[in-house]
């Protein structure tokens, strides 16, 4: 060993032997500025355009990534003509939600737009990510902060993406023209409760949404607990006017649970910081939050309360389900489960049913809000014009009609980096399992039906 890498060698060792003060980036409160009466929603922008597309990508690392950017690629495919205008469904995306491996991608999205169906895969999905995430975290300026009680490994995840990123924030997206809101999910460790990072949720903490990296959002909605630390988010409440969230006079069970993970926020000195793991926990599909707010505001045209008169004719929800499958089961077998078999059970099986339970509770709801566009459709004072429609897509990994494909796909680990060939194969999947989806062909025929209002 050389004089230079034994210098090396004891810096690093002199590093260690010390305990790290390093703190990582961390949220900041809202400007003294801001207005309570600002709105909420910067969605009911997009909504004055007559279709309107939200799309919500799943969690399932880079499995998720490459099934869901299989999804987008075709949805940029589907061609159709408004008002005398050539367009693609793709570029109505009005909202795009993320969750654990499917927030890569939908961040990705939100900051790049249509160039990241070019860019995806030499960006991310075709590059030894994991790997050189793990030599990261072994570098010695890295260990070093890791002895910081502030520093975890998530921050080092955040730091990666941070590069993918290419350091944009949410106010980068909101600045881009023609950018869709981005909602990115995660689970907040002590009430379990579903955690997005939107507007509606930061205003709520009294916190700056804008100012927030993407990475960083990314990184907690990723945080899978054990193998990755927990992110954690400063609560700013009491700083601020709080802001008047819509609430229906029904009082459900749904509305009621919401309105409870809304006040536990209201106390900064009781909860002054919120510490958050992988969205996935609770809500693998990134779709629940945003339905039990739908529900909460108590009808449709209440959520579109402020769009012109007869505008929306499109509202349109594509979920992308990227769920794996289970490796084994364990109910084939009476053998004590290993402790990787529980975890997988608990991750992958409790998971799913609770992926279930949220396609049901969309299915009701869905039932309800078509009732209701039917019935005012048309009507003075609704935003819905005459020939309105609500159409809800489902995409999933089981849909994938070849046997063997299927089978294959669903046991792809959930990882940050996955063989090439997978990555080819479930891209064609994602694509596929879209232009077979009875609910999209309705929609296509929809869409061509679509003329100019009258």
């Amino acid at each position: 060993m050389n004089r230079w890498m034994r210098c090396a060698a004891l810096l690093a060792l002199g590093m260690l032997t010390g305990c790290s003060s390093y703190r990582p980036w961390i949220n900041p409160p809202l400007a003294p500025v801001s207005s309570p009466e600002e709105p909420l929603r910067s969605t009911q922008q997009a909504a004055s355009q007559p279709v309107m597309m939200a799309v919500t990508l799943s969690g399932g690392g880079a499995r998720a990534a490459a099934f869901g950017l299989g999804v987008l690629r075709e949805l940029k495919a589907t061609n159709f003509t408004l008002n005398g205008q050539p367009t693609t469904l793709l570029d109505h995306t009005a909202l795009i939600s993320g969750v654990s491996g499917g927030s890569i991608l939908a961040a990705h999205y939100a900051a790049f737009g249509d160039a990241t169906l070019d860019r995806f895969e030499s960006d991310f999905l075709l590059v030894p990510f994991e790997s050189r995430l793990i030599r990261e975290a072994l570098w010695p300026e890295r260990l070093y902060k890791l002895t910081s009680p502030w520093y975890g490994r998530s921050q080092i995840l955040a730091q990666r993406l941070d590069e993918l990123f290419e350091g944009r924030t949410f106010a980068d997206v909101r600045q881009r023209p023609g950018a869709p809101d981005l909602m990115i999910t995660a689970t907040d460790l002590t009430t379990g409760a579903p955690f997005d990072f939107t507007a509606e949720q930061f205003q709520l903490i009294c916190s700056d949404l804008g100012a927030t990296p993407l990475s960083f959002a990314v990184a907690a909605s990723s945080a899978v607990p054990l193998l990755l630390s927990p992110v954690t988010v400063r609560n700013h409440a009491g700083t601020c006017p709080l802001p008047t969230v819509p609430v229906s006079k029904g009082q459900d069970y749904r509305t009621r649970m919401l309105q409870s993970s809304v006040d536990s926020y209201g106390n900064a000195q009781e909860r002054p910081f919120i510490h958050l793991v992988d969205g996935g926990v609770t809500d693998n599909l990134g779709v629940r939050l945003m339905l039990d707010r739908l529900v909460a505001v108590g009808s449709m045209s209440a959520n579109f309360a402020d769009v012109k008169p007869g505008t929306l004719r499109r509202l349109v929800l594509v979920t992308v389900n990227s769920e794996r499958g289970l490796a084994e089961r364990i109910d084939s077998s009476d053998r004590v489960p290993s402790t990787t078999q529980v975890l997988e059970s608990l991750i992958f099986g409790a998971g799913s049913r609770e992926t279930q339970l949220t396609l049901a509770l969309l299915n009701d709801d869905l039932q309800r809000w078509r009732a209701e566009v039917e019935r005012i459709r048309g009507q003075p004072g609704s935003p819905f014009a005459a020939d309105a429609e609500i159409h809800v897509i489902s995409v999933s990994l089981h849909d994938v009609p070849d046997d063997k494909v299927r089978h294959s796909l669903l046991r792809v680990p959930t990882a940050f980096t996955i063989e090439r060939s997978d990555v080819i194969e479930l891209q064609r999947a994602g694509a596929a399992a879209l232009r077979r989806s009875p609910e999209f062909k309705a929609l296509q025929e929809s869409l061509a039906n679509l003329q100019a209002p009258r």
